[in-house]
């Protein structure tokens, strides 16, 4: 009888143990509502062929006309700018070797978007184009200079009247907007441990997928890769967290993943603003 009571015990300490690594924040209906149903646009509305390159000026403009909410990253150059742009390496979409903080901006002006006319935004005239338009999805990339890429881009979404939200793959990084700016939707970016091989270790890898640090960040929604949740995913959704999933493309069971998230970032087709 001893025995069963002690493994009782021991089941609901680790229950509660658990439960507290992997809460969510607590977010209210006025901060979800402007994402919430909502369909956003993956780095803007850019096409397959790539006519419409990712995170460009035109990507942005198309989703804006078409009415949808607007995912993109931001990260800094050499020279300390917020520009908008996904890799950390130029080599995919611009096929220039080096890194993004390896240049300054100016630099970065003569490197066309996947042999486009268009190039690498700057965070500050992205802004003033959208202007309120559309809610934005704002992903801050992990670098060499976290903490001053939080603080700067903090200082321009203060002085935009549009909504928004941050999010990060990066929890030290949602940690800074929770310490610094508990009042914005905060979230944290996540997926399967295979999702992130060769760019961490298997135990972060396993740590980030599992939501382990969320003790830290308390994020008000997760935003998790289409594939399966796992239990401990699951978990963070009943205990409170808004759903969000990426990147869905028309090839998806799209009615399922709707039904069982409360916003979509997609790419590639053309669905309702709204679910």
């Amino acid at each position: 009888m001893i025995s069963t009571i002690i493994l009782i015990v021991n089941i609901l300490f680790i229950l509660c143990f658990i439960i507290v690594l992997i809460a969510p924040g607590r977010s209210t209906c006025e901060m979800r509502a402007p994402f919430q149903n909502r369909n956003i646009a993956h780095r803007g509305l850019h096409t397959k062929d790539k006519k419409i390159p990712e995170n460009s000026m035109a990507a942005f403009q198309a989703a804006i006309q078409a009415g949808y909410g607007i995912e993109f990253d931001i990260q800094l150059t050499k020279d300390e700018q917020i520009v908008i742009f996904h890799d950390d390496t130029l080599k995919r979409v611009c096929n220039i070797e080096g890194r993004v903080d390896d240049y300054t901006f100016k630099e970065l002006q003569a490197f066309p978007l996947c042999n486009t006319k268009e190039r690498i935004p700057l965070f500050s005239e992205f802004l003033s184009l959208v202007n309120g338009q559309v809610p934005l999805v704002v992903e801050l990339k992990n670098g060499r200079k976290n903490d001053l890429l939080c603080e700067k881009a903090y200082a321009m979404l203060k002085e935009y009247s549009g909504e928004f939200c941050i999010e990060s793959f990066n929890p030290l990084i949602v940690a800074w907007f929770k310490r610094n700016a508990p009042h914005i939707l905060r979230g944290q970016l996540s997926a399967p441990s295979k999702e992130f091989k060769g760019q961490v270790s298997r135990l972060q890898a396993f740590g980030l997928s599992h939501l382990l640090c969320n003790f830290v960040t308390r994020p008000h929604f997760i935003s998790y890769h289409k594939e399966k949740r796992s239990l401990l995913v699951k978990l963070a959704d009943r205990l409170g967290a808004m759903r969000v999933v990426w990147t869905v493309r028309d090839q998806d069971d799209i009615a399922a993943i709707e039904a069982r998230n409360d916003t979509v970032i997609f790419e590639f087709y053309h669905p309702p603003m709204k679910f």
